[in-house]
């Protein structure tokens, strides 16, 4: 190994806090780290880690080591990557997954153009509206809408999308227009989820407030839940591009606009190991310069053509 590489193995089994982890997280084994972290001491004269058979600590020397070994393992991270964007184009198979309802509507008119700028990539596309295991099930990124559970994941946030609550005209006629979020409590909903009883959150004179909503169907996709409320079934609260065709139309009315749900958080997520993919940094791009374009960004309208 060359000097870098061993300012490498140090750094990383010091913030690894063992030479186990750091021998797992580079592919080593326990023994080799622990050979060559020897020999670094060796070569440099001084004692930068202080062995027991329970804890590993830094020295004095080995923190002002692991400093500056931080900082020059970054700095040419850095430039290799800069320069390897520059000269490579994104390669090989992406694996991407994401809810159902923002494939059809917003990644299907987008995904070829995607394509067409990348031509050394091909895609696969899982649409599903279960939460996914990136790593288990082998995928590259997902797409995430709304709040995100703590994990290991990398999340880039890409864009916003905003929230409404619509019913049809029929149903406004028969139970009314609800006035604030409290009012809810007397209408049918139609929540999104897995369970008829849920929250729905709302920024009321610029507070959030959280409303308990029940409904008599739930479901986890939101083009059933706005067809079910095109219906007159009830309310539902769903993202702005799902129902921006119906609003048109006249299909569905949008109520409580004064005190309208907080956007949801559009996020490009991706395992650690990825970071450095320049697929998955090509498609976050992608996405992000999309859903900033209202144009590209809007579901396609409804045709009124007749069937033939």
């Amino acid at each position: 190994m060359n000097q870098l590489e061993d300012m490498r193995l140090f750094v990383q089994t010091v913030d690894s806090g063992s030479f186990t982890a750091a021998g797992e997280k580079l592919g080593l084994s326990k023994q080799f780290v622990s050979r060559r972290l020897a020999a670094l001491e060796a070569r440099l004269g001084v004692r930068l880690l202080i062995r027991t058979t329970r804890s590993l600590r830094t020295t004095a020397l080995g923190m002002s080591y692991h400093e500056q070994a931080s900082r020059l393992v970054q700095e040419v991270d850095a430039a290799e990557q800069s320069i390897t964007r520059q000269n490579r184009a994104p390669r090989g198979r992406l694996r991407i997954t994401a809810p159902m309802s923002f494939g059809t509507m917003i990644l299907s008119p987008a995904l070829p153009r995607f394509i067409e700028a990348h031509p050394q990539l091909s895609v696969e596309l899982q649409l599903n509206d279960r939460s996914v295991d990136l790593v288990g099930e082998g995928y590259d990124a997902g797409v995430r809408i709304g709040t995100l559970p703590d994990s290991s994941m990398i999340a880039h946030r890409v864009a916003e999308m905003d929230m409404l609550v619509c019913c049809s005209p029929g149903y406004r006629q028969r139970r009314g227009t609800p006035q604030t979020p409290a009012d809810l409590r007397e209408h049918d909903c139609l929540p999104y989820g897995h369970a008829p009883k849920v929250a729905w959150n709302f920024l009321q004179h610029g507070k959030p407030r959280a409303v308990a909503i029940n409904g008599r169907l739930c479901a986890n996709n939101g083009e059933l839940l706005r067809d079910a409320a095109c219906a007159g079934l009830g309310l539902t609260q769903l993202p702005a591009f799902i129902v921006a065709a119906q609003l048109q139309n006249g299909e569905l009315i949008s109520v409580l606009d004064d005190c309208r749900p907080p956007p949801l958080g559009v996020h490009v997520i991706y395992p650690g190991h990825r970071q450095s993919s320049l697929a998955v940094q090509a498609f976050a791009d992608f996405l992000r310069v999309t859903l900033a374009d209202p144009v590209r960004a809007a579901p396609p309208a409804k045709s009124s053509a007749p069937v033939l």
